[in-house]
């Protein structure tokens, strides 16, 4: 039966709706009371927020920051060329939503006790030692690098200084060495594709190469596919040719003294190529690619009188023939006619070929079935004597290799060929009264050479030799106990390094830099500290003057900046989830070269003794770490970028210089002393 419009509402049906509406006043009150901090929890635990206090006026303010100006994060090249070698996946991945956050599972702190929004990337850190089963992994490789710190130091205690180590390292001894060595592609397999010259080349050196180019293959580039390039797959053929220093410093990548890449299917040009270059720890040079077009005949240009680049046969380019007219009048004028040959590309996939690289005066000449092909000038920082193997590896097929006319002998690879002993290089002592600046060297037990260098050169600055500045190496132990032995010695003489009593790892760098920290504030009274490494390269001066253009009461942090830079989640320099689970690092300033105050100095150190000082493994983003907690918690600091604290290598004009060999330093001090802020030869 119809119900008419008179009829009363259905009780049942009233009630349900004020049922639902009395549901919707709760949640709205439930929303307008906890939903702020819901969102801080949220963001707290998922790192969201790293993107909003980034425009704080505290920290990001015109007047007290110099990070007004765009600054671009740091880029990694991730060349073609470089396939062959270790450089992993130079993209950061976001981070997949699927993962789990295992910190927070470990860790039942509520998310407001978590002091910063980075979330623990080592747990508790600097917990109580006793409690080991609850220690982090870095936690553990602190642990244990002290002990055997400790008992590496108790060795070189035992150690007779009246009676010298009976070992390599101390024996300047010349050591004889054959005048040629030979190997099979068979050896060369076996031995990791790599021949030891036992005392490197001399000039009139020759090596000999004898093998067949394998075919091309196929091969993914994700920079092509990118571009849309045939989806990103490239035919390819190519190997290198490598002149390393083994022997230059001990448990660290060898300098490639020469990288000679020839591209036979070429890269990106689609045509051969033949690629030189040099790197210097981690550090590549710029490159010299022959691509079939000769070099110029200047005479700046020419190496040992030969061109840098030969010309070859190439299908794009047809050459103009001189016609009969210019040709009879040269003649009747008498100018010689040189017969001009142009020769194809010397290496043919599946053809053997006979490859010789000769070290002339100027530098490395290389030759193809006997015909000169490409040479290569020598770069300042590496000497010939430096170059004591030879890697070859790639699509080829190892037959035979000869290396003749090798020098019979060699100075010892030793702190005796590096070190001198002389009172100009000693260091002052400590001054009494406050200094303006501190400057931390970080250096490894076995870089003599390096040290040395710095001595040298920016070392005998006038703020350093007046005490304005004081500088001091940081160095913490080596595996074996005669480097410790030489260090202890060399410690005692020139009084210029702290020696930390751990072993030394690339992971426990940074603690060295809170070492740094320490001894800047009660070792001396400095308004600010420096921090660099071994092969860095500064202009005390000029840093003095940026320094001073800051006003005294402003908390600073100095350097070469990286904003919202993501770490690398797959390669050498990989950094897991656990590790750091944020999708960037908070900003920080390259390692080679930054500059802090000493409230922001104080500050790290009070952090360390309450252990509450949270470490990474990367010791600059640590740094960057705590300024920013410093800002968040206790004042504003100021950010002053400047890409003159060079990071890569050396530019004019440079505040300081990176990945500076002992011989690029003494260059560099050279024509700073002249007047001159320029950069030496590229490597």
């Amino acid at each position: 039966m119809k119900k008419s419009k008179s009829d009363p509402p259905n009780p049942r049906r009233f009630r349900l709706s004020h049922f639902l509406f009395g549901i919707g006043v709760l949640y709205l009150l439930f929303v307008s009371c906890k939903f702020p901090q819901f969102l801080r929890i949220v963001s707290t635990l998922s790192g969201d927020e790293s993107y909003n206090r980034l425009e704080g006026a505290a920290v990001w303010d015109s007047e007290d920051s110099d990070l007004s100006k765009s600054i671009v994060s740091s880029v990694y090249r991730d060349a073609f060329h470089r396939r062959l070698e270790d450089n992993g996946d130079q993209d950061a991945p976001l981070r997949p939503n699927t993962e789990p956050k295992k910190e927070e599972e470990r860790l039942p702190e509520s998310p407001m006790q978590i002091p910063s929004r980075y979330g623990r990337i080592t747990g508790k850190i600097m917990r109580e030692f006793k409690r080991t089963n609850d220690l982090s992994v870095l936690e553990k490789m602190e642990e244990e690098a002290w002990i055997l710190g400790l008992k590496a130091w108790k060795e070189v205690d035992k150690v007779d200084e009246k009676e010298p180590v009976k070992s390599s390292i101390l024996d300047g001894k010349p050591e004889s060495c054959p005048s040629w060595v030979s190997m099979s592609g068979d050896e060369l397999m076996k031995g990791d594709n790599l021949m030891f010259l036992p005392c490197g080349l001399a000039a009139g050196s020759s090596i000999t190469v004898v093998g067949t180019p394998h075919y091309a293959h196929k091969e993914y580039v994700p920079q092509l596919s990118k571009k849309n390039k045939g989806g990103g797959l490239v035919s390819v053929s190519q190997f290198m040719v490598e002149l390393q220093g083994l022997k230059s410093v001990d448990g660290e990548d060898p300098p490639k003294i020469l990288h000679l890449n020839p591209r036979i299917r070429g890269d990106w040009s689609k045509r051969p190529v033949i690629e030189h270059n040099t790197c210097y720890r981690m550090h590549w040079g710029a490159s010299q690619r022959c691509d079939g077009l000769p070099s110029g005949d200047e005479e700046e240009m020419l190496v040992d009188g030969y061109r840098r680049c030969e010309k070859w046969m190439r299908n794009d380019i047809i050459d103009s023939k001189e016609s009969k007219t210019t040709s009879w009048f040269k003649r009747f004028i008498g100018r010689e006619q040189k017969p001009e040959m142009t020769w194809p590309f010397p290496l043919i996939e599946g053809r053997m070929f006979v490859l010789t690289l000769r070290a002339g005066v100027d530098g490395y000449h290389i030759n193809i079935g006997g015909r000169h092909v490409t040479s290569f000038p020598y770069r300042t920082g590496f000497t010939l004597e430096d170059a004591t193997g030879l890697a070859v590896k790639g699509d080829l097929d190892v037959h035979s290799i000869y290396a003749t006319s090798l020098p019979t002998s060699h100075p010892s690879f030793s702190p005796q060929r590096v070190l001198e002993m002389s009172q100009t290089w000693k260091a002052r002592p400590l001054p009494k009264h406050p200094i303006m600046l501190f400057i931390g060297v970080l250096s490894a037990s076995n870089h003599f050479a390096e040290r040395m260098a710095v001595r040298k050169t920016w070392m005998q600055s006038a703020a350093i030799q007046s005490s304005d500045v004081v500088a001091r190496f940081f160095v913490a132990l080596n595996t074996r106990t005669e480097v410790n032995a030489v260090l202890k010695k060399e410690a005692a003489y020139f009084g210029d390094i702290v020696i930390l009593p751990f072993m030394d790892r690339y992971e426990l760098v940074v603690l060295k830099t809170v070492a740094i920290c320490e001894y800047g504030i009660q070792n001396v009274t400095a308004a600010y500290v420096m921090k660099c490494d071994d092969d860095t390269f500064i202009r005390v001066d000029t840093v003095l003057k940026e320094i001073e253009k800051v006003a005294p009461e402003k908390s600073l942090y100095m350097g070469n900046l990286n904003l919202l830079h993501r770490p690398l989640r797959n390669g050498k320099w990989a950094v897991t989830y656990e590790e750091w689970p944020e999708e960037v690092y908070p900003p920080y300033a390259n390692g080679p070269a930054y500059v802090i105050s000493s409230d922001v100095v104080a500050f790290i150190l009070s952090q360390h003794k309450d252990r509450s000082l949270r470490l990474f493994k990367m010791e600059d983003v640590s740094m960057g770490m705590w300024v920013e907690k410093y800002n968040n918690t206790v004042a504003p600091v100021q950010y002053s970028h400047n890409w003159k604290f060079c990071q890569y290598g050396c530019m004019d004009g440079y505040f300081t210089a990176h990945y500076q060999s002992p011989r690029q330093m003494i260059c560099l001090w050279d024509k700073l002393s002249r007047g001159r802020a320029r950069c030496c030869n590229f490597r």
